[in-house]
């Protein structure tokens, strides 16, 4: 019944400290197998998760794909060939970078192919590197981003109420934005009806595959907008209560093997 299989990936399918288990791999191959398509559908940059399609036997191939950027990007592994861009305009992030620049946080601005950090923290730092992703320390001005392809921009900071507070700003200062939470410390903004479900679904329409015939799999309010457009929504156990209350299935494990009892159940 269902051709692809989307995943979020920190939380959902990595472990806290970015590793992968032997269940949730070997779940994937049993899975690809029978011919259904799994999808990371990630908040990170698609350079930043090679490795990992490395293990899960899908980097470089043809006809397989990846969800970047909260549904900023969609790349074919081969070449990492961009199937789908969703990019924030250059002065929606201006001037959602001025405002976030006036709280305690450090900002991402991810381009296309490129992650600099402002004022980066050290906390940031320590977890984007279990994470393997590196960055550039962003100085000067912004408008050096003007003729790139900006991809979104968040902040980091693991006080609830200070991300709830940047929130609060940029929803104020836009008449449409996407912006949501990620990771227990991070705010994103997007363009405005970017998210990890409109890029699924246009990758689904390009593959003829409907959003009925897809599951997608997430932990995180950043997962909300996948979970509510495909036929088949699931919350890992470790999922927050937005996110399970519109799953239709909550897998009796965490990120351990949350992906494999999904995968379990309704696939193999």
């Amino acid at each position: 019944m269902y051709k692809i299989i989307t995943s979020d990936l920190d939380e959902t399918l990595l472990r806290q400290d970015g590793s992968i288990s032997s269940a949730n791999v070997a779940a994937i191959a049993a899975a690809s197998k029978r011919g259904v398509k799994f999808v990371p559908n990630t908040g990170r940059s698609f350079l930043s998760i090679q490795p990992l399609l490395k293990t899960l036997n899908l980097y470089q191939r043809p006809n397989e794909y990846v969800v970047s950027y909260n549904g900023g990007v969609v790349v074919e592994n081969q070449d990492n060939r961009v199937i789908v861009s969703n990019e924030m305009p250059y002065e929606e992030a201006a001037k959602a970078f001025a405002i976030m620049s006036e709280f305690d946080v450090d900002i991402h601005i991810y381009t296309l192919d490129h992650l600099f950090i402002y004022r980066p923290r050290a906390d940031d730092r320590a977890y984007l590197q279990t994470r393997g992703v590196t960055f550039t320390e962003m100085t000067g001005a912004f408008d050096q981003f003007r003729n790139a392809q900006i991809m979104k921009v968040i902040v980091m900071n693991p006080d609830v109420m200070v991300r709830q507070q940047v929130y609060a700003a940029i929803k104020a200062a836009f008449t449409e934005i996407n912006c949501t939470y990620s990771s227990g410390i991070y705010m994103e903004v997007n363009h405005a009806g970017v998210d990890k479900g409109r890029a699924i679904l246009d990758l689904g329409d390009k593959l003829g595959i409907k959003a009925d015939e897809i599951m997608a799999i997430g932990d995180n309010a950043n997962d909300l907008g996948m979970l509510t457009k495909v036929g088949l929504p699931v919350s890992v156990a470790n999922g927050i209560d937005d996110v399970k209350q519109v799953a239709k299935f909550v897998t009796p494990h965490d990120y351990e093997r949350g992906v494999a009892d999904a995968i379990e159940t309704f696939i193999l």
